[in-house]
């Protein structure tokens, strides 16, 4: 093809080709982190999200600032969508990665414009990244009691929400992950297990976590009893409705009788299946669907309480709890089907009716969050998500580094003194590499209204004059002083920053490697393959 049938072929398309594409990539990547810098750190600041109808959202999440912005470019896309997979897989870390990604890809373009390769550029950061996990592995060590597990899930979540509340919170994440010990569900079993309930009435501090489901419902028939200590427990993924006509038909009825019995088979059938309940010594009845007024008389008679309208995964957490099987049809419940409760309640909250359910067998629990308004209550929720996803991550790897930037500070120098090892242009962007991981402690200093070069100049000199553990040194973003962040009580969960810094070199190095941005000035069309046929024939 020559070149003018090249540019007929783009004539269409918009492009951006070579160091324009990564100029503009970089840009991208650097406002989008512009966005969540300051989120940082225990000193970071909120934003107030506006969404389109007016209604307002301040939080200092900043996954949740990412999320909800309105983005188009499609790199910083990129930049969003490794930021929720650190979400998903760490639960915290995700400003860390965002920032992370812009300055590696800052540092990549000024190595590009001195001539140095893209292609030797990532295959360097690919070298820097293994051996900064390496060095993270070997630093790394065990929380030595109990108080240095609640010190990690405090940290995680410190900055967006005060210190009284980040306490409470924390021993809230711990109850609830001490829950779920020992129970096979892979990590996001903290997120199917636990049940968020927000509460109107109180405040954060009365939030609390019940070792049961606690759901707003009310029993059916006001006619059973509320309360009951004990007993046995069906549950049922349908209903225990007539079947109704899926198809367009109508039914002549020429008399009353025929009418008749026609209900009456229906009630009938209704009829066995209560039986079958009470047969097996069924007192409590849950189902995901609908309930008819007959089946709910003849329940309330065969001394069996019913709730009806359960989500699924609300029954999957009481399935679990009570030791009972989720069964489809009613008719074919079987005895090991049954499971057991130990006690059942209903109380008011916020002049709603709420009932609690307790099981022997454990493992999954409710959370009362409380706050003086929604907004309150929205982020105290966020901020506790993160806190249990933490705490419930640590059971599994509960090795930790130290915080405040020390970790940076000390891969900073590692890969320094690690980048004349190689003898290629690799060494400049191991040097690049170590340059972008200080981006983490000179935004924590500027958050802390510090100044940023002096705290990492003085930061590397503390670690380097310490004869040991220099590692541990961190900046106490407080006073400034640079200590030991064991015995601060800073800690960084090791799965979080080894995802954070991999995840971030990933799509740096993603990034590096597009040489053409090209945008289709036109909307797509589905192809007329028909006429294309006719034409080759």
């Amino acid at each position: 093809m020559t070149e003018s049938e090249h540019d007929v072929a783009l004539e269409d398309t918009d492009r951006l080709h070579g160091r324009s594409a990564l100029v503009n990539n970089v840009k991208a990547a650097v406002a989008l982190a512009g966005a969540v810098r300051s989120t940082l750190g225990p000193r970071g600041l909120d934003k107030m999200l506006v969404e389109d109808g007016g209604s307002t959202t301040i939080t200092n999440d900043g996954v949740t600032v990412l999320e909800t912005a309105k983005v188009e470019h499609p790199t910083a896309r990129l930049l969003i969508s490794t930021s929720s997979a650190q979400d998903r897989a760490a639960r915290d870390g995700t400003t860390t990665t965002v920032i992370l990604i812009s300055e590696l890809l800052q540092n990549a373009l000024e190595l590009v414009r001195s001539g140095v390769h893209p292609s030797i550029i990532t295959n360097g950061y690919q070298i820097a990244l293994e051996e900064a996990l390496e060095e993270m592995e070997r630093t790394s060590r065990v929380p030595q009691d109990e108080s240095e597990i609640r010190a990690v899930v405090a940290t995680s979540i410190s900055g967006k929400v005060d210190s009284v509340v980040g306490r409470h919170l924390t021993g809230l994440a711990v109850e609830a992950a001490e829950a779920l010990a020992g129970e096979e569900g892979g990590q996001d079993l903290e997120r199917l297990r636990v049940k968020r309930l927000l509460i109107k009435d109180g405040g954060v501090l009365d939030s609390e976590v019940v070792h049961g489901l606690v759901l707003p419902k009310s029993r059916m028939d006001m006619a059973s009893p509320a309360d009951a200590v004990g007993g046995r427990i069906a549950i049922i993924d349908g209903g225990m409705e007539s079947p109704e006509l899926d198809l367009e038909a109508s039914i002549e009825v020429t008399s009353a009788d025929v009418l008749r019995g026609f209900h009456e088979r229906s009630r009938e059938r209704m009829r066995e299946q209560v039986n079958l309940l009470a047969s097996l010594d069924v007192d409590l009845l849950v189902v995901r669907d609908g309930i008819s007024e007959d089946a709910s008389t003849m329940l309330t008679d065969a001394g069996i309480t019913a709730y009806r309208r359960y989500d699924r995964e609300d029954l999957e957490r009481l399935a679990r709890i009570t030791g009972s099987t989720m069964v489809r049809d009613s008719k074919r419940i079987k005895d090991e089907d049954i499971g057991t409760y130990s006690s059942r309640s209903e109380r008011s909250y916020s002049g709603v009716k709420h009932t609690r359910i307790d099981g022997p067998e454990g493992g999954a629990v409710t959370v009362l969050i409380r706050g003086s308004s929604p907004s309150v209550r929205e982020e105290v929720k966020r901020a506790f998500d993160d806190a249990l996803g933490v705490a419930h991550r640590l059971s599994a790897d509960s090795r930790v580094l130290p915080g405040g930037g020390a970790t940076q500070t000390h891969l900073a120098r590692h890969l320094r003194a690690f980048a004349p090892s190689q003898i290629g242009r690799e060494q400049l962007a191991i040097e690049a590499f170590a340059a972008a991981l200080e981006i983490v402690p000179r935004t924590l200093a500027e958050n802390s209204g510090l100044d940023p070069i002096d705290e990492i100049l003085e930061l590397s000199a503390a670690q380097a004059a310490s004869t040991k553990n220099g590692a541990w040194i961190g900046m106490d973003v407080v006073s400034g002083n640079k200590v030991r962040m064991d015995e601060a009580g800073v800690f960084d969960p090791l799965f979080v920053a080894h995802h954070a810094l991999a995840g971030a070199t990933e799509a740096a190095n993603s990034v590096l490697r597009i040489d053409d941005v090209l945008w289709a000035k036109q909307d797509a069309q589905t192809p007329d393959w028909q006429s294309e046929m006719e034409n080759q024939d």
